[in-house]
């Protein structure tokens, strides 16, 4: 398969971690009928069986990612049911995964095109829809064959009423960091953040905070990160995913 001039990038954005075998398998799909492919991971251990929490992450990450990307999107604890397959169409890019929430928040900030795909596989598992259903679909796709595409109004997809901004944590990094789904706002430096019992003011950099001291800061990714120089933010506040945190002040 020729690859498109247009297509910058394939990205895979899974909760498959590093240690199993899944994200190989999508890979080799891929790269089996296009050997030069521009592939990469985007993300292999987003947060695990929560599409609510990746969509999140998936939609400011998405932001930051240079235009013409194909992003194949996989969490998906509801694979084997009779959920949509989707296609979403941004400005820029364009993605391929389950209609289980995953990519509500970047619909609504994008105003993105969405479309059911109709299209099924001769052979497909009932358990592993990223190799079988997904990926054969980024591949048609690219060759320009016919996806069954039906589109979609708003309310048609899940998550279509979840906020476009979700101030609890989403994602606890290796470091310890509690990342939110809150997009940070310039001018918001001023205020307090309260976790657990804890307020925490903000700050622009790690150095600025002695060793062990909890900030919150506006992370490379655009969303409210709670930090701990060269410690575990996690450890210190007790928190995990889905720990709410509240704004105070005006």
């Amino acid at each position: 398969m020729k690859v498109p001039r247009v297509l910058r990038g394939i990205g895979l954005f899974t909760d498959f971690g590093a240690e199993d075998p899944y994200q190989g398998a999508i890979k080799a799909v891929l790269l089996s009928a296009a050997p030069g492919l521009p592939l990469y991971d985007l993300m292999s251990a987003a947060p695990r069986f929560d599409p609510r929490a990746s969509a999140y992450l998936l939609a400011a990450l998405l932001e930051t990612l240079p235009p013409g990307q194909l992003l194949i999107c996989v969490i998906d604890p509801g694979v084997g049911s009779n959920r949509m397959a989707l296609r979403v169409k941004t400005a820029e890019h364009l993605l391929i995964g389950p209609d289980n929430g995953l990519f509500a928040p970047l619909i609504q900030r994008q105003n993105a095109q969405v479309e059911e795909i109709g299209w099924r596989p001769a052979q497909l598992s009932a358990s592993f829809h990223g190799r079988d259903l997904f990926a054969p679909a980024a591949l048609r796709h690219l060759a320009g064959q016919d996806l069954v595409l039906r589109p979609l109004a708003a309310g048609q997809w899940q998550g279509a009423d979840w906020p476009e901004d979700l101030l609890e944590v989403i994602h606890v990094d290796s470091y310890g960091n509690l990342i939110t789904g809150q997009r940070a706002v310039e001018g918001s430096e001023d205020r307090l953040l309260e976790l657990g019992g804890r307020q925490i003011a903000a700050a622009r950099t790690f150095s600025e905070r002695p060793p062990g001291g909890l900030f919150w800061y506006a992370n490379s990714f655009g969303l409210v990160e709670i930090a701990a120089n060269q410690a575990s933010a996690a450890e210190q506040l007790q928190a995990d995913r889905g720990t709410a945190c509240r704004w105070l002040g005006p």
